[in-house]
């Protein structure tokens, strides 16, 4: 058995316990980098009311206010 075949049949060891691996913990069996997981995202965007975006703008103004009144 030449040394090609034996790497090529280690690959395909390797292939195979991968996909068993894969299947068994249900995740993928790629390393990823640090960060958030895949999928964790969230992919609505969290909308204010309009009383609300109101409050935080007369909050902002008085804010405003207050620094121009001490400058």
């Amino acid at each position: 058995m030449s040394i090609s075949a034996v790497i090529a049949e280690i690959d395909r060891e390797i292939d195979r316990l991968q996909q068993a691996k894969k299947l068994l913990t249900g995740v993928s069996v790629t390393k990823r980098g640090p960060g958030r997981p895949a999928g964790a995202a969230s992919k609505t965007r969290r909308v204010l009311s309009p009383a609300a975006r109101a409050k935080i703008a007369a909050a902002q103004r008085a804010r405003w206010a207050k620094q121009k009144k001490s400058a």
